[in-house]
């Protein structure tokens, strides 16, 4: 399934593509002249456009340059009512993917849509397999080729060589970290080091030493100067995940050295001039914290030059038995399973997969281990994927008709099962971290939260 762009100025015309391509399951995108076309394109990414020749405002031709001057990986296809071969040769010459005449029979386009966009996602693929034996190393762990992970791919390949701050957002276990090292290891940068810190890890004046580094006697313990990580990754790439885990203080300072590519020490006085990309990543909506009044929103901005969100793995289904057979090569070295029964395959694809790809691969280990080395069977999995102790619905039978207080209801819940975790576990925070799916900063600044001790 695409993101196909349709350009033309007969309205009949998109809306009878339209219609034939979400029948297919696509998602349709229309454009009644080429200007508009040109517009949308430099702002989003699509995997097919269709385009006719003759328009106000640009032409066919003006729209095809545009494509492939932003998006080479995206397929194009030439409509026209006045087919010349001078016309056909051009658009051929710049790159179109074919060439039809209206009328057109509907069988006809759905045979070259179909094939245009199995050609896109072949060369889409291509080109990252080539940048992974260029650069000896980048995308070999990621693994799929679900139309959700390949527009990821494409969003690599495409700012991979800017300087532009990238942030990385989704759920736990999506991935974050693999498409930062993919942004360096196919990048111009590739060569120069790669620097990853977990900002909820580490309290904040310990952070700030990680980063920016500190000079001898400027706090307690520091007995040498020291250099930061910044200062590490002189030429390459600063990777911060979970930033939303930081302090407004802290936020302040790397504010200003991704303004002023420059910073001091803990404790010193000289500027140290830096180049380095800066990647970020957050679990979190940063905007949603930026109401909230945790974020800054100047900070955010500064973040948030080049969005990329990561698919959770109930949006790429597809991918689930490559993935699986990935994490079953992996461990299989180890004595873990050599395959998975039909029937437990059949619960991994309906599974709903909260934990992501880390979750697939952690239940890969640990049934692996307990399948002898033999198959993975049902027997051998959680209780969860078996419809035994899943998720428990939270919703009330009814909505009252006074309404409810949403955020003061949910909090009261969180709290809840903050507390009743702790209880379980005898006060155990990362016990307690583990059984309600959380990483331990992420617990640490929920009790914090709520003043739980």
């Amino acid at each position: 399934m695409g993101k196909i762009l349709i350009v033309d100025d007969e309205k009949g015309m998109r809306e009878l593509l339209s219609i034939m391509l979400k029948k297919l399951g696509h998602e349709p995108v229309t454009a009644e002249n080429g200007q508009k076309a040109i517009k949308l394109i430099k702002d989003d990414i699509f995997d097919l456009v269709v385009t006719d020749v003759k328009m106000p405002k640009a032409g066919g031709i003006e729209v095809l340059k545009a494509v492939k001057e932003v998006s080479p990986e995206t397929v194009v296809i030439m409509i026209t009512a006045f087919a010349t071969a001078e016309t056909a040769v051009e658009a051929m010459k710049e790159g179109a993917y074919d060439y039809i005449t209206k009328p057109f029979k509907v069988d006809e386009i759905k045979l070259i849509l179909r094939n245009a966009l199995e050609k896109r996602k072949l060369r889409a693929e291509n080109v990252l397999l080539k940048r992974e034996v260029e650069a000896g190393k980048g995308l070999g762990n990621f693994v799929g080729r679900s139309a959700a992970i390949l527009k990821v791919f494409d969003m690599i390949e495409k700012v991979a060589d800017k300087p532009s701050t990238v942030l990385i957002t989704g759920e736990s276990g999506t991935g974050k970290e693999l498409a930062a090292r993919a942004l360096h290891n196919t990048g111009v940068r590739r060569d120069k080091p790669f620097v990853y810190i977990h900002c909820g890890a580490l309290p904040e004046q310990l952070l700030e030493s990680e980063l920016f580094g500190h000079m001898k006697g400027s706090f307690t313990g520091a007995v040498d100067n020291k250099e930061g990580l910044f200062e590490v990754a002189q030429g390459g790439t600063v990777f911060l995940d979970e930033i939303s885990e930081t302090t407004q203080t802290f936020q302040v300072k790397l504010l200003h050295v991704m303004q002023e590519r420059e910073f001091k020490r803990v404790g010193g006085t000289v500027d140290i001039k830096v180049d380095v990309r800066v990647i970020a990543a957050s679990n979190r909506d940063l905007q949603d914290e930026v109401r909230k009044g945790s974020f800054r929103e100047d900070l955010f901005y500064r973040l948030n030059v080049i969005p990329m969100q990561m698919p959770p793995l109930r949006e790429r289904r597809d991918d689930i038995p490559m993935l699986v057979e990935h994490f079953l090569k992996k461990y299989r070295k180890e004595g873990g399973a050599e395959r998975v029964s039909q029937d437990a395959m059949r619960l991994f694809m309906d599974y709903n997969w909260p934990g992501n790809v880390r979750e697939l691969e952690n239940i890969i280990e640990r049934a692996g281990a307990l399948s002898g080395g033999r198959a993975i069977t049902p027997e051998h999995l959680p209780a969860e994927m078996l419809g035994k102790g899943g998720p428990i619905c939270l919703l009330p039978a009814s909505l009252p008709e006074e309404g409810v207080d949403l955020e003061k209801s949910l909090d009261g819940i969180e709290k809840d099962y903050l507390v009743k975790a702790l209880e379980r576990t005898g006060g155990a925070k990362m016990e307690a971290a583990r059984l309600l799916g959380l990483s331990f900063p992420s617990f640490r600044h929920r009790l914090k939260k709520y003043g739980i001790e």
